[in-house]
């Protein structure tokens, strides 16, 4: 009981690369151990916040991220898509909620929301907030007015990753800079939303690297209220279709160090959960992860179905409070986009640009 007492629970804003390399590199045991104590400190160990994650516009993105399906530079096979229709996006965040989902989040390919864009997304926001749910969206870079008017529209998070390392950036992305991104985020904690932040793992980076992006975001003025942590997903196409595989004790390290350094930040398992196995899951859940996606597909690549994620909760005495008016399984069927030749689909034509 000694050591839990001695613990340092309480947030900072001063970590140095080489001090969180050396949180990583501790022995496991020891490792886990000061994680999840951090994490009791704070939150339910039992509990874990379940978002959906809708692509509400794919591919035709200008950017050249190095690990995205959805860059028009790159030949995925992948096909653009249009923006969705409003009472479209409402619907599914219906099925999303039905099944279980907290938060319902909608992503859209742009490098940043054009102004014609902007009532459809506002007018989602709205929609979605009227059923009770919370909000995320993910559109790209922020200027100072629209984060005001997502903002006032009753949007309570926005995700924008820093992916990586200052010092590894610009291995991954060429077209927009790490302050770009810095300053994005700037823009929605000062129009009062919650910063939704984190990185991907497996891009070919080093420790050095994986403890850069932590420090980045754990020196913040406030710590991000999400941090969603992404294991690459290698799409044929990509210039990191051929990347190495990660170490799983690795991607573990770095949860266990994201919740001690982020105590009480959700600590979201993303995209690549779909090649992790249940023991490893569980290892993030118990290192301090509290928040996954829910749904077979995250935008463009794969997710554990949703009646999968409900099988390792039951087994694990996850969520055992919590209300499922919908079978998981029929999430998965009802947050497909109708096909682009279907002649009910309703969609906003927004492939432009």
């Amino acid at each position: 009981m000694g050591q839990v007492a001695e613990l340092n629970t309480g947030t900072r804003h001063d970590w140095t690369v080489a001090e969180v390399e050396a949180l990583m590199s501790k022995p496991m045991n020891d490792l886990l151990f000061e994680a999840h104590s951090v994490h009791r400190q704070h939150f339910d160990p039992n509990q874990v916040q379940v978002s959906t994650l809708l692509s509400i516009k794919t591919g035709a993105c200008p950017e050249d991220c190095a690990y995205c399906p959805q860059s028009a530079r790159y030949d995925t096979k992948l096909e653009k898509e249009r923006l969705m229709e409003v009472e479209a996006v409402i619907e599914k965040a219906k099925a999303a909620q039905a099944a279980g989902s907290d938060r319902f989040c909608m992503g859209a390919a742009w490098r940043s929301p054009r102004e014609k864009d902007m009532p459809y997304v506002l007018a989602m926001v709205k929609g979605v907030k009227d059923l009770g749910m919370e909000t995320c969206m993910t559109l790209g870079m922020l200027d100072e007015d629209k984060s005001q008017r997502l903002a006032d529209a009753g949007l309570d998070y926005y995700n924008h990753n820093l992916d990586t390392s200052p010092e590894y950036y610009g291995d991954i992305i060429t077209t927009r800079t790490y302050s770009d991104r810095l300053e994005t985020l700037q823009n929605v904690r000062d129009a009062g939303m919650k910063v939704c932040s984190g990185g991907i793992l497996g891009m070919g980076e080093q420790v050095k690297d994986r403890a850069g992006l932590l420090v980045q975001l754990a020196n913040m003025p406030k710590h991000p209220d999400s941090v969603p942590i992404n294991q690459l997903v290698k799409v044929a196409g990509t210039p990191l279709e051929a990347e190495g595989d990660l170490d799983p004790l690795d991607f573990v390290r770095t949860i266990a160090a994201a919740r001690i350094m982020m105590p009480k930040s959700h600590v979201r398992l993303s995209a690549g959960r779909e090649e992790m196995t249940e023991e490893m899951q569980s290892m993030c859940f118990f290192a301090g992860a509290n928040s996954i996606f829910y749904g077979e597909c995250l935008l463009t690549t794969p997710n554990p179905a949703a009646n999968k994620d409900q099988d390792l909760f039951r087994k694990l005495g996850i969520n055992s409070d919590h209300k499922v008016t919908k079978q998981p399984k029929e999430l998965d069927e009802l947050l497909k986009v109708a096909a682009k030749d279907d002649p009910n689909a309703q969609f906003y034509d927004a492939t432009a640009g």
